[in-house]
């Protein structure tokens, strides 16, 4: 049966509960009555959806409010134990995987370190990444003892452009990282041992930052904000609907400077080859600067600060210092270019680097911002730091098959879309089997 929208009986009654469901998720607990005006719904309507979500265990009773001269009225929540989702980060160090239940607690996390020193392409072997993540992702579901068919999906926070296909799902393209068109999806289909059912999400880390950030964190109430993902590289998101995706931009890769630093992506002048962390500890040494022999870009980077900002009477590191000056200014005229692209609300900074670098040396970026940005947009533009610290990649990874999961009205898709072979394995398949 059709409405005269056009739209069917079943999209109408998808649309009232994912109405009623997002309501829940971010204002919850909720009575019946404050529902109706909150989702625009009539009371009928309602009381329909409420009740089927809660035979089906997706909400659940949570108290209740005196009511104005009549009985109390009962609140209602999203269950939290009715589906789980598992976040996943491929960083530059490591392999994050985090298991959530539907209120985002942390049931279990595991991570798996990637080479913290060597040749860059050993760090991202993609076969090493993909048993990672299939020995990761049966360690968390076992240590909370939750079963497979609970997962609402897998969503991975991958670095690179993401591009889905009809051939093999979702491609990542890596430039930076030795990835070129992985088919990263077939990959994890074929090698983690999940039910067909349950799907897997793929995007930019940058934007799973974003989501993370414009849901739960700094972005919230803020209408439009671009999310700065800081690790050895840089990244960004630009977000103008606080509820909906974000779009990954590939910031760090903006030229800066004419025939410039080496990038690590091959091109010149890149504004990560001058603000990423890796950028920034090889010009601290070629400065005359003494990173620990060995350690990783985490502790390096914690040593560098340490020289720049001693604690108590200490010199600071007067090369320290001025490496930190120049990579402030860089990422302000950065910010500066983003201020004036998409002139947002909010410029946030998360990613392990720029939370360790923190307040002080962001006050000296947004000060660089500010004179390289256009007086109007740049005196109406926050800059701060993220607050979800530095498992927001994760949790923004964890919340991808729970957006797909609320706008599906709160259905678990039966199958997953295959992904066929490409031709040529095809082709060499029958060429054995002949």
């Amino acid at each position: 049966m059709h409405a005269k929208s056009g739209r069917t009986v079943r999209d109408l009654r998808r649309e009232n509960r994912t109405a009623v469901l997002r309501r829940l998720y971010f204002e919850g607990p909720m009575s019946r009555l404050m529902l109706g005006p909150a989702t625009g719904l009539s009371s009928g309507s309602i009381s329909n959806v409420v009740a089927e979500l809660v035979t089906e265990g997706l909400v659940e009773e949570a108290g209740s409010v005196d009511s104005a001269g009549g009985r109390p009225r009962t609140l209602l929540r999203i269950a939290p134990g009715s589906g789980h989702m598992i976040g996943v980060d491929i960083g530059e160090t490591r392999v994050r995987i985090e298991l959530f239940d539907l209120a985002l607690t942390e049931l279990a996390r595991t991570e798996r370190p990637l080479a913290t020193s060597g040749p860059r392409t050993g760090r991202y072997e993609v076969g090493v990444v993909v048993a990672h993540l299939r020995d990761g992702i049966a360690e968390v579901l076992r240590t909370a003892g939750v079963p497979p068919e609970r997962l609402l999906g897998v969503g991975i926070g991958v670095p690179g452009i993401v591009e889905r296909t009809d051939g093999s799902g979702a491609v990542v393209h890596g430039q930076t990282i030795g990835w070129d068109a992985v088919p990263l999806e077939r990959l994890l289909r074929e090698a983690v041992d999940l039910p067909p059912e349950v799907p897997y999400r793929i995007e930019n880390g940058a934007k799973t930052l974003g989501q993370a950030e414009m849901w739960f964190g700094a972005g919230r109430g803020a209408r439009s904000a671009v999310v700065v993902l800081f690790g050895s590289g840089v990244g960004a998101c630009v977000v103008t609907d606080p509820l909906g995706p974000g779009r990954a931009l590939e910031w760090g890769h903006l030229t800066v400077r004419v025939r410039g630093r080496r990038c690590r992506c091959g091109a010149q002048g890149c504004l990560e080859a001058y603000a990423g962390a890796e950028a920034l500890l090889e010009r601290w040494r070629e400065a005359g600067g003494n990173p620990p022999a060995g350690a990783d870009e985490e502790t390096a980077l914690t040593a560098m600060l340490a020289a720049a900002y001693p604690e108590g009477d200490g010199a600071a590191d007067a090369i320290a210092l001025a490496v930190l000056d120049e990579t402030a200014e860089y990422l302000g005229a950065g910010m500066a270019d983003l201020v004036n692209l998409f002139q947002p609300e909010r410029i946030l900074v998360g990613g392990w680097a720029g939370l360790q670098l923190g307040t002080r040396f962001l006050a000296v970026v947004s000060a660089y911002a500010r004179a390289y940005a256009l007086r109007h947009p740049g005196d109406r533009t926050e800059i701060a730091l993220g607050t979800l610290g530095p498992e927001a990649v994760t949790v923004g990874a964890g919340l991808l098959p729970l957006v797909d999961f609320f706008a599906q009205g709160g259905r678990r898709p039966e199958r997953a879309p295959s992904i066929p072979a490409p031709a040529w394995q095809t082709a060499l398949r029958d060429r054995v089997s002949t």
